[in-house]
């Protein structure tokens, strides 16, 4: 009909109006999904931080716990009276 409008019979340059609205709301679903993937990995990634962290600090106490205790051993040996 007219040059710059597109024809309603789908001739060429004839668009649908319900598929942009279906790619919209399918953009906005990955969107959130991919969100939501995004938050559960960062918990998790920090649940393993926190957890490693405290595995570095049970280690850490039980080395400076077997130190404390050898040297208590040897103190407790070196002075014996029956030596």
């Amino acid at each position: 009909m007219f040059p710059g409008r597109p024809s309603p019979e789908g001739g060429p340059g004839f668009r649908r109006s319900g598929r942009p609205r279906i790619l919209r709301r399918m953009a906005r679903l990955v969107l959130r999904v991919a969100a939501g993937v995004a938050v559960v990995v960062a918990l998790f990634w920090l649940l393993s931080v926190i957890v490693g962290l405290l595995v570095w600090g049970v280690m850490i106490a039980l080395v400076v716990g077997v130190v404390l205790l050898g040297l208590r051993m040897l103190r407790s040996e070196g002075s014996d009276p029956r030596r």
